[in-house]
């Protein structure tokens, strides 16, 4: 099925490097709102900065959004030195290919990591990438509602 992830995780913290790279990933892409940062939050948690800090001495890290907003990403670039790609349009794969290009990799030597089966997952899956589908980051803020429609959209991977 085009939208199961390779792995189904609870959280980015969850990842595991050796396995990846036994598979041959040299690169890791992240979701922003909601994967590595609280949505529409603009800031990084200690936690989340030390973890791709930690990655970035083992892969080459970047972040795919669909957020468009010039102000919101260069106020998350400020605080980091990872490369940031903004209106992705994900599922649309052209971003994720110009990012393989730029760090001059192949498409499979990359993972995608993204909380949205719709929109992560389907991307990295059209690119012929890893995926890694994570729970949000801040899930115990979000309201029922946006829980309820990560759910329904989390069936549409099951077996």
């Amino acid at each position: 099925m085009r939208l199961k992830p390779d792995y189904n995780l609870n959280s980015i913290y969850e990842i595991n490097e050796e396995e990846l790279l036994s598979k041959g990933i040299k690169c890791i892409f992240f979701d922003l709102d909601s994967t590595v940062m609280q949505s529409k939050s603009g800031k990084f948690t200690i936690e989340t900065l030390n973890f791709l800090n930690g990655l970035s001495k083992k892969f080459k890290i970047a972040i795919i959004s669909n957020n468009c907003k010039k102000h919101y990403i260069s106020q998350v670039e400020q605080q980091c030195d990872i490369k940031i790609y903004s209106n992705a349009k994900k599922p649309d794969t052209k971003v994720l290919k110009l990012a393989c290009s730029e760090f001059n990799i192949e498409e499979k030597e990359a993972c995608m990591v993204g909380d949205r089966p719709l929109t992560d997952i389907l991307a990295g899956k059209r690119a012929n990438m890893t995926t890694i589908l994570v729970d949000s980051i801040s899930k115990e803020k979000e309201g029922f509602l946006v829980r309820f429609v990560r759910w329904l959209e989390r069936l549409s991977i099951r077996k």
